[in-house]
C-alpha cells in the first residue's frame, strides 16, 4: 500500500536533487496518511457510517505516485540517471522486513486459530504475499473483496502492497527509459535536455489514460481484475506522480484558492468513505471521487502546506497516526479476521474498535523496533547491496515459512462413528390417468421421508469418520461438478452437446441454468437411466437463464466477454428446435448479493418478470417446465466449518429463517404459475420447521458456499423424481 512508503518528499519542481531529502518533508502528505489509513481501518471494523472506507487506498496510491515520481524526477533532472540499487534498496528495507514479519506471524497464528480446511488457502495466500504477487493470485482465484460468504484470509489487505511493489520495479525504469529515449532523440547527452518536464508529462499521461479506460471497462466485465491490478490503478499513481511534476505550477496558486481546494479535496475523500457501499462498481468512475480528492489536498499542499487543511493534517495526532499507517494497515486486517476465531464467536462493535486499537500498538511496536532501526541504521542504510540483501531475506524467511506449515496443516478427518448411509425410497409409478391428488400424495411421501430423516440428523453431533464425500476430496468434486466442459465457464461461449441416460430415448428432459442446474444433474443422470429418458444438461456459470437486463451502460462490453445472451439464445433455439417433453430450471439466487456486479438482484421485480416471461417462453414450444426453488444458502463454506466442529456439526447447522428467503420463493413460485409451469420448493429436503443440517446420515450436503455435494444430491433422486413426473403429468 502506498502508506508503504517513509519518504515525505516534497516535488519542489525548481530545486536539484542535491538538496536534504528533509527539505521536501510534507507533514500535511504525513497526516493524509492518517486519513487514508484511519478510513479502511473504520471500514474493515466495521463503523458505521463508514461504508467506503476502503477509498483509503486509493489516496495512499496518489500519495506513493506523488512521493515517488518527485524522488525519481530529481534524482534524473539532477543527475541524468536513477541509482536503481540504491531506489530499490531503499524500497526494500523500508517495506520488506515488517510485510514479512506480520505475514510470518499471521500464518502461524492461522494454523493455530482457523479451521484446518482453511489453513491451506491461507497459507498460500501468504506465500503469494510475501513474493509481492497477492493481488493477481486473488484475481486468478476470483476472489470479490467485499464478499462475506467465505471467512476471508487474513492476506486479502496485501493486495494492495502488491500493486505497490510493482509499481516500484517498473516505475524507476519508465523514468529512466524516457530520460534515455530523450538522449537519443535529441542526441544530446546532458543534463537540461534530462531534466524537461514535458516528455514525462507525456508518458505519465498516457499512462493514466490508457489505464483509467481499463478501468473504466474491466470494472464491469471483471471486477476482480478491476479491483485488484496493476494495470487498473495505475492511472491513481501516474495522477500523483503528474502532480509531483506540476508542483510548480501548484505553488503559484493563490493561497486563499489552494486552502479552499484542499479543503474541497479532504471533503471529497470523506464524502467518499461515507457514500459509497460495497455495492458501488469499484474502481470504474466511482474511483475519481476520493483520487481527485487526493489530488486537491497534495497540490494545494505545494501551495499552503502548513495552513488551511494542512495546518490540519500537519497537528501531532493526525502526524503521529500517519508515522504508524503502514505497520497499522499491515496488523489490522490479521487482528479483525483472527480474533473472532480466538474468542469463539463474532466481534462486536466496541470489540472491532479494541481490535483495531490493538492492532495500532503493534504498528507502533513494529515501527519503534523493527522498522526505524533498519530504515535509519548507517550500515545498511548506506549501502543498498545491504539493504536489498535485507529486503529479500526477509521475504525468503517468510515464503519458507508458509512452505514448512503447509507440510504440518492436519488432514481434517471426522472423529466420529461411521454411519450407514442413507438411502431413500423412490415412490411406486402411478398407472396413467393418476388423479393429480396422487401424484401430490407420491411427492408427500418422498418429502416426509426426507423430513424424517432430517430431523434424526439434526442431533448428531461427531462428523462421521465415512463422510461422503471426504472434506480433503472436495477439490476433485468440484472439478466434477463441470462434466468435461458442459458447465460452461463465465468467459467460454457455445453450448456442447451433453446428452446423458438413453440417448435414443424419444422421452427427453433438458436440465438448463447455471452452475445451481448443473449441481442437480447427479440426480438426473439417475432418474434418466432409471426411466430411459434422455438428459440434456445445458448450463453456464454466473449466467441466469432468464433474460435479466444487466443495469449498466457496459451491458454490450460484458456480453462481448462472457457471452451470456449468446449462450441464452443458443439454448433457446435448441429446445424450440426439438422441443423436450420436460424442461427443468434451476438457477442460483445469490446474484447481487453474493454477486454483487451483475446489474440484477435476485427475487426483484425484473427478475421475477423474466422468470414469468421465460417459462412462457418454453410453454409456447409445447414442452411442461418445472421450476426448482432454492436451496437454503449457508451464506458461509460448510466443509470449512466442519473441518473446525470436527466434534460437533451442529455448530455448522443453518438457521431455516436465515438461510430461506421464503417471500422470494413465493413470488417465484406464483411467476411460474402465471406463465403456465409447475414450481417446487426444496426447502423440505433440507430443512425442518426450525433447522437445516448440514450432514445427512453419512452424506455432506452442501460442497461449498452454495452447491450440492454430488452425493446428496443423487440421494434425492426420488424426491425429484417424483416432482418431474407430476410435471410430466398434470404440468398445465
Amino acid at each position: 500500500m502506498t502508506l508503504a512508503h517513509a519518504d515525505s518528499l516534497r516535488a519542489s519542481e525548481g530545486q536539484q536533487s542535491r538538496r536534504s531529502e528533509q527539505d521536501y518533508f510534507r507533514p500535511d502528505i504525513e497526516g493524509l496518511r492518517a486519513v487514508a489509513v484511519l478510513g479502511v481501518v473504520m471500514f474493515h471494523a466495521a463503523i458505521p457510517g463508514i461504508r467506503g472506507g476502503y477509498v483509503g487506498v486509493d489516496v495512499f496510491f496518489v500519495i506513493s505516485g506523488f512521493l515517488i515520481t518527485g524522488l525519481l524526477w530529481r534524482e534524473v533532472s539532477g543527475t541524468g540517471s536513477v541509482r536503481l540499487r540504491k531506489f530499490y534498496g531503499a524500497r526494500a528495507r523500508r517495506l520488506l522486513p515488517a510485510s514479512a514479519t506480520v505475514g510470518i506471524i499471521t500464518m502461524i497464528a492461522s494454523v493455530f486459530l482457523l479451521a484446518p480446511l482453511r489453513v491451506p488457502t491461507v497459507l498460500y495466500d501468504g506465500i503469494a504475499s510475501a513474493l509481492y504477487v497477492g493481488n493477481y493470485w486473488f484475481i486468478l482465484d476470483n476472489i470479490n473483496y467485499f464478499a462475506d460468504s467465505l471467512t476471508p484470509s487474513p492476506f486479502l489487505h496485501y493486495w494492495s502492497l502488491g500493486v505497490e511493489e510493482q509499481f516500484y520495479l517498473v516505475w524507476a525504469p519508465l523514468i529512466l527509459g524516457t530520460a534515455w529515449c530523450i538522449r537519443r532523440f535529441r542526441r544530446k547527452r546532458t543534463r537540461a535536455i534530462a531534466s524537461s518536464r514535458r516528455p514525462y508529462l507525456v508518458v505519465l499521461s498516457l499512462v493514466a489514460a490508457i489505464s483509467f479506460a481499463m478501468s473504466l471497462v474491466i470494472t464491469y466485465v471483471i471486477p476482480a481484475m478491476a479491483f485488484f491490478s496493476l494495470a487498473t490503478r495505475a492511472w491513481q499513481l501516474a495522477v500523483g506522480g503528474l502532480v509531483a511534476l506540476t508542483a510548480i505550477h501548484w505553488q503559484r496558486l493563490n493561497p486563499r484558492h489552494a486552502a479552499i481546494g484542499a479543503w474541497a479535496g479532504l471533503a471529497m475523500i470523506v464524502i467518499a468513505c461515507v457514500w459509497f457501499t460495497s455495492t458501488t462498481p469499484f474502481p470504474g468512475t466511482a474511483a475519481l471521487l476520493p483520487t481527485l480528492g487526493a489530488v486537491l489536498v497534495i497540490g494545494a499542499g505545494c501551495a499552503t502546506p502548513t495552513q488551511g487543511c494542512g495546518q490540519f493534517l500537519s497537528t501531532s495526532p493526525m502526524r503521529a497516526v500517519g508515522r504508524i499507517s503502514y505497520s497499522w494497515y499491515l496488523w489490522h486486517w490479521p487482528v479483525l479476521v483472527l480474533a473472532p476465531a480466538l474468542l469463539g464467536h463474532q466481534l462486536g462493535l466496541a470489540e472491532r474498535i479494541i481490535a483495531a486499537l490493538l492492532a495500532a500498538g503493534l504498528a507502533w511496536l513494529t515501527l519503534r523496533y523493527l522498522e526505524n532501526p533498519l530504515r535509519f541504521t548507517p550500515k545498511i542504510r548506506d549501502f543498498p547491496w545491504r539493504s536489498l540483501g535485507v529486503g529479500a531475506v526477509a521475504t525468503l524467511v517468510a515464503v519458507f515459512v508458509g512452505i514448512g506449515l503447509l507440510k504440518v496443516v492436519p488432514t481434517p478427518v471426522g472423529q466420529g462413528a461411521p454411519i450407514t448411509p442413507v438411502a431413500f425410497t423412490a415412490a411406486q409409478p402411478l398407472p396413467t390417468g393418476s388423479t393429480t391428488a396422487a401424484y401430490d400424495a407420491a411427492v408427500a411421501q418422498t418429502f416426509a421421508e426426507v423430513q424424517t430423516v432430517l430431523a434424526a440428523s439434526l442431533d448428531a453431533r461427531a462428523v462421521p469418520s465415512n463422510l461422503n464425500p471426504p472434506l480433503d476430496k472436495l477439490s476433485g468434486e468440484q472439478r466434477n461438478l463441470t462434466y468435461n466442459g458442459c458447465l460452461r465457464n463465465p468467459y467460454e461461449s457455445g453450448q456442447p452437446e451433453c446428452a446423458m441416460g438413453d440417448t435414443t430415448s424419444t422421452t427427453s428432459v433438458a436440465l438448463i441454468g447455471d452452475s445451481h442446474a448443473a449441481m442437480w444433474t447427479p440426480a438426473f443422470q439417475q432418474i434418466a437411466a432409471q426411466q430411459h429418458w434422455r438428459l440434456d444438461m445445458m448450463a453456464k456459470e454466473a449466467c441466469p437463464i432468464m433474460d435479466v437486463a444487466v443495469g449498466t451502460a457496459f451491458r454490450r462490453l460484458i456480453e462481448d466477454f462472457q457471452h451470456c445472451e449468446e449462450w441464452r439464445a443458443e439454448v433457446m433455439a435448441r429446445l424450440k428446435a426439438q422441443p423436450p417433453r420436460l424442461v427443468v430450471v434451476s438457477v442460483f439466487r445469490g446474484y447481487g448479493v453474493d454477486e454483487v456486479m451483475t446489474g440484477f438482484k435476485a427475487y426483484n421485480p425484473a427478475w421475477i418478470d423474466s422468470l414469468t416471461r421465460l417459462v412462457r417462453q418454453i410453454r409456447d414450444i409445447g414442452s411442461r417446465v418445472l421450476v426448482l426453488g432454492p436451496i437454503p444458502g449457508p451464506h458461509s463454506n460448510v466443509p470449512i466449518c466442519l473441518s473446525g466442529h470436527l466434534d460437533d456439526a451442529t455448530a455448522c447447522a443453518l438457521s431455516r429463517s436465515a438461510a430461506v428467503d421464503q417471500s422470494g420463493i413465493a413470488a417465484e413460485a406464483a411467476a411460474t404459475t402465471a406463465g403456465g409451469g409447475q414450481y417446487a420448493d426444496l426447502t423440505d429436503l433440507f430443512c425442518t420447521a426450525q433447522r437445516c443440517p448440514v450432514i445427512v446420515g453419512n452424506t455432506l450436503i452442501y460442497m461449498d458456499v452454495s452447491h450440492l455435494s454430488i452425493p446428496y444430491a443423487r440421494q434425492l433422486a426420488p424426491a425429484i423424481g417424483a416432482l418431474t413426473d407430476r410435471t410430466l403429468a398434470y404440468g398445465h
